[in-house]
């Protein structure tokens, strides 16, 4: 298959993507940068159309895949992404069939989630100087992020008319562009009413009742990335190892509720899960942490081949 012919399929895929299915721009990119992968296989294997790839031959992608270094859980977020692709492919009726089988392809290893401990969020709250403008904006970033769990994207997309501090509710936009409101408590409030409306202005150099809620020094939307390294740069400050992020925060928030006897279903509404089996994955992090504290508190449990009596 030529270039252009790909490119041409790509173009149209990507604007499915961005207008349909309403993706995030960094995730509309990893998907085309997945499907290079496949378009380079194609080449190499010389197919003049989608119809070559059968099932054979994408049991040939896969191995050619593992074979030029590509770890696990890459191959197995490659093989999400062709199957969004064929499936629009079978749309567009540029294909009749779809080769992929509907399960057993390749399995992602199952992961637990890392989470902080209380003590640990505690600290990090703690982290920012709150005696300067700047260390009072990063601890309402943090305190936002972590009572309400929020994702990078729905940090860095929120507008102050989204913020009602009075019910404590947060209106945000969440992956395919779908909106809920969630919640956060008088902590969490009280550092974000201190920034609205003690630096905010003061960032921006004028006043406003709408806008990015969270601001650079130089007035304009912090970055997806800035708002990453700040929470790497507080975790770092307190000690914590490296890997904490948004998303160690928003597990946090997940495990914690639960731990607290939260329902699973609220949760997974307050998280923005579309499938309950998403959110199930905190119940096994919270189960592990259970096993933990019973076999480290239960007498018996802490008993290791005690010697028989006569």
């Amino acid at each position: 298959m030529n270039d252009s012919k790909w490119t041409n399929i790509k173009r149209k895929f990507h604007t499915h993507l961005v207008v349909e299915k309403g993706l995030a721009s960094l995730t509309v990119r990893n998907y085309m940068t997945d499907l290079d992968s496949l378009q380079e296989f194609m080449k190499i294997r010389s197919f003049s159309k989608f119809e070559d790839l059968d099932r054979y031959e994408l049991r040939g992608y896969l191995s050619w895949l593992v074979n030029i270094g590509f770890a696990k859980s890459s191959i197995v977020r490659k093989i999400s992404v062709l199957r969004s692709f064929i499936g629009w492919l079978l749309r567009e009726k540029i294909v009749n069939k779809d080769p992929l089988p509907r399960r057993g392809v390749m399995k992602r290893d199952s992961r637990l989630p890392r989470f902080l401990s209380q003590d640990e969020v505690s600290r990090l709250m703690d982290a920012p100087d709150s005696s300067n403008p700047l260390g009072l904006r990063d601890k309402a970033l943090l305190e936002l992020a972590y009572a309400a769990g929020l994702r990078v994207s729905e940090i860095y997309g929120l507008n102050v008319s989204d913020v009602d501090l009075e019910t404590k509710e947060i209106r945000v936009t969440g992956k395919g562009s779908k909106q809920r409101v969630v919640l956060v408590g008088s902590l969490a409030k009280d550092a974000m009413y201190l920034y609205l409306s003690q630096v905010r202005h003061q960032l921006l150099g004028e006043d406003d009742s709408d806008g990015p809620v969270f601001l650079n020094k130089f007035g304009t939307r912090l970055s997806r990335r800035s708002i990453q390294e700040k929470i790497r740069y507080y975790a770092a400050k307190i000690g914590l190892k490296s890997g904490v992020h948004t998303h160690t925060l928003r597990h946090s928030f997940a495990t914690h509720l639960l731990d607290g006897g939260a329902d699973l279903r609220v949760v997974q509404e307050l998280l923005g899960h579309a499938s309950p089996s998403t959110t199930q994955i905190y119940t096994h992090v919270t189960q592990s942490k259970s096993k933990e504290i019973y076999l480290a508190s239960h007498p018996r449990a802490k008993q290791r081949g005690a010697s028989l009596s006569k």
